[in-house]
């Protein structure tokens, strides 16, 4: 039988299946077979450590060892040639990408780390994992991306999908172009930082370019996603009837665009509380995507302090007072506790927001999103500054806060009557009497 200390001979680290020990410094025998090497070299160029990692084939540590020396002399003396790859694979060099950059923070949420996964696992990796990385040819990566052009979603089959409920759309297996390209741009990185991190003069991905999304808009006319004024009123109204459970999240949701990742982390109490209720302010400086974890900064990696107004204060007062008296939601520190006291599912809102829609009798599709969308809408109508929306929503650019934006018919209505009344159009269409020319009426319909 064996002992536990045997048990523990392999060990998963970076990515990789590797002895608990090593067997030289620097080189640890690989499960499956082979050798991981990892060192750090002083960079006389930027007098800062380098790292270098590589899984290499053979049974002979010392000569693992070799080239993990060889490596380091790369590091140390730019002018000496990195020895080339040998064996590294995609599949492997992914999954130790992956492990880097979550090591160093690059990579915080959970939800990223989850897609990358899915990525590799279920498109990469099947497509690429034994090939080895310096070998991939531009001709290798243009043809499996002309093989994930041939499963799009035509433009029609967009339309049809907006308008069925969620469990007829599992049934279409075809992927929208943004899709793919999400693909794509992992790839992208992976097989750029290999090059970079080799110094190679081929780079593969070098004119391959994302697929054309034009055709395939994610917020149209009939689409938009977004509540005008009137309809949020009404809106609220009714999920305040419907379910007052979820009013007070969708409130503040509408009132100042946050997303709802970093809604559902936000703290009513605690020492560390995010509601600062005697100033009323609201501190965003977490967010939540899956499960338990929560990331100490958000989405944009930035901290921000939102003064509220006393409605909204009285809004949130309100659900606080009125959550069930449960010992779960009482330990809990949550503005936004589930029923068990832990953070609210991010689906959370699709029911309500579908039943509230349904029951207002609204054509277009309602979906949390349109908190995001509404409120850059519900700014301008209220005048409120860019600078001032942006501070509030937490957009990086004034691109994201277009993109986030509906502008409405009576919006422009407004905005080109303004222009009309400054550039002098009404007077320039006057009736000259004293030569009894006749061009019509000024305001009407046209004949």
């Amino acid at each position: 039988m064996k002992t536990k200390q045997q048990k523990a001979t392999y060990v998963n680290r970076w990515g990789y299946e590797i002895a608990l020990t090593p067997a030289l410094p620097g080189v640890w025998r690989k499960k499956e077979g082979g050798y991981l090497v990892r060192g750090r070299a002083t960079d006389p160029r930027t007098k800062k450590q380098r790292e270098v990692m590589r899984a290499l084939d053979g049974d002979d540590p010392a000569v693992a060892y070799s080239h993990l020396q060889e490596l380091l002399r790369a590091v140390r003396n730019p002018t000496v040639a990195a020895p080339t790859p040998s064996k590294v694979l995609f599949a492997d060099y992914g999954v130790s990408l992956l492990a880097r950059k979550i090591d160093r923070g690059e990579i915080k949420s959970a939800k990223t780390r989850r897609l990358w996964g899915d990525v590799l696992a279920q498109h990469l990796v099947p497509a690429f994992g034994t090939f080895a990385v310096h070998e991939i040819r531009r001709a290798d990566i243009q043809k499996w991306l002309d093989a994930q052009a041939t499963g799009l979603r035509k433009p029609e089959e967009e339309r049809v999908l907006v308008a069925n409920t969620p469990k007829k759309r599992s049934r279409v297996a075809k992927v929208a172009p943004r899709t793919v390209n999400i693909r794509l741009a992992i790839l992208r990185v992976i097989v750029n930082a290999f090059v970079e991190e080799h110094d190679l003069d081929r780079n593969p991905m070098r004119g391959i370019h994302p697929l054309d999304t034009s055709d395939h808009p994610t917020y149209t006319e009939e689409e938009p996603n977004s509540l005008t004024v009137e309809e949020a009123k009404r809106f609220l109204s009714k999920m305040r009837e419907l379910c007052p459970q979820h009013f007070a999240m969708t409130a503040l949701g509408f009132a100042t665009g946050l997303r709802p990742s970093t809604l559902r982390p936000l703290r009513r109490k605690g020492s560390k509380a995010d509601v600062l209720w005697d100033e009323g302010v609201l501190l965003v400086r977490r967010s939540q995507t899956v499960g338990d974890e929560v990331m100490n900064t958000t989405k944009t990696r930035q901290r921000q302090r939102i003064a509220i107004p006393e409605d909204l204060v009285a809004i949130l007062r309100w659900h606080v007072d009125t959550l069930p008296e449960d010992e779960e939601i009482e330990k809990s520190e949550l503005l936004f506790p589930s029923d068990l006291g832990g953070f609210r599912a991010p689906s959370a809102l699709d029911k309500p927001f579908a039943l509230v829609r349904k029951a207002l009798g609204l054509r277009k599709r309602i979906t949390p999103r349109a908190m995001r969308r509404t409120f850059q809408d519900l700014a301008r109508a209220a005048a409120v500054g860019d600078l001032v929306t942006r501070s509030i929503s937490g957009h990086a650019t004034e691109e994201m806060q277009r993109h986030y934006s509906t502008v409405g018919e009576t919006e422009q209505r407004a905005s080109l009557a303004r222009v009309v009344s400054l550039a002098g159009f009404r007077e320039a269409l006057r009736v000259d009497e004293s030569k009894g020319e006749v061009v019509g009426k000024v305001v009407g319909n046209s004949p």
